[in-house]
């Protein structure tokens, strides 16, 4: 994994943090990390060689925790301003690496905004945002949302739609409210870290599917910890700018963004919940 840092510091303050979790939940967790460590290099590389079943057994409430971090990850677009320490923020994106990966590319490249870079490259999103003209020009590497929907995915988008604006108390056709929670985006929705991610042009669909599981294992990681995000794939059509006022590598693509921090528990829109369709609607099992 490739991290890029902004914060326009020349040195990050490293800090430390108490882990707010069960401190035998520590100790279960750092004896796994600690055995796996301690089987590295066996083949004359970082990887391991390590039997299931010398690996330390799971908690029997492991099933519950997860189940718990599972269904409180949420989309969060409205976060208090509280500063995330680096160290938090690096230990968080370490645990998302251990995302699986089509022969173990690990093609994802992270590019994490704080600070006074934060409050720059957003002013700057949000000066070109503003201008309708300017937004509808710029050009994405990729199209994230087909050109015409399907009238079940439409009916998905427009009913998730429709419950954000009602939660905010936005009617239809209030097209200044609608334009300015959409310009939220751009400002990471207040949230204290920014990250965007990117990977190779030379990589294909099966790369991005490695991306994708490697962006849910870090909101499952920051909820785990506390913390909420917001995946934005608003943040796509900015590729050109942002390589300029980040300096991308000439073969990055940007992808996509995420907020990550503190959620703010007033928000009113952060009392929406979306709903999923039953395990009937998009699984056919093959038994005989």
């Amino acid at each position: 994994m490739v991290v890029s840092w902004c914060d326009d510091k020349n040195c990050a303050v490293q800090q430390c943090r108490q882990y707010s979790g069960k401190p035998e939940r520590l100790q279960e967790i750092f004896a796994v990390q600690q055995f796996c460590l301690r089987a590295r290099g066996t083949g004359g590389s970082d990887n391991a060689r390590v039997k299931l079943a010398d690996l330390p057994d799971l908690s029997p409430e492991a099933a519950t925790v997860f189940n718990e971090v599972l269904w409180a990850r949420r989309s969060v677009r409205a976060f208090r301003p509280t500063p995330i320490p680096r160290a938090w923020v690096e230990q968080l994106l370490a645990q998302a690496a251990r995302a699986p990966s089509g022969a173990n590319m690990q093609p994802w490249r992270v590019h994490v905004l704080t600070g006074s870079a934060l409050r720059r490259v957003t002013e700057q999103a949000r000066a070109v945002a503003v201008d309708r003209e300017r937004l509808s020009s710029l050009k994405g590497r990729y199209q994230y949302y087909p050109g015409t929907w399907k009238a079940v995915f439409k009916a998905r988008r427009r009913e998730v739609g429709l419950a954000l604006y009602d939660a905010l108390g936005l009617k239809k056709g209030d097209e200044a409210g609608m334009q300015a929670q959409h310009l939220r985006n751009f400002e990471f929705f207040g949230a204290p870290v920014g990250l965007l991610f990117t990977v190779d042009q030379s990589l294909t669909q099966g790369s991005w599917l490695d991306l994708g599981m490697f962006l849910q294992t870090l909101m499952l990681a920051a909820t785990a910890e506390g913390l909420h995000t917001c995946a934005q794939a608003a943040w796509c059509h900015f590729h050109e700018p942002m390589a300029q006022w980040l300096s991308f590598g000439p073969d990055e693509v940007l992808v996509c963004g995420m907020a990550l921090g503190h959620a703010d528990p007033e928000a009113i829109e952060n009392t929406l919940v979306t709903s999923r369709v039953p395990v009937s609607e998009f699984s056919t099992f093959h038994e005989e």
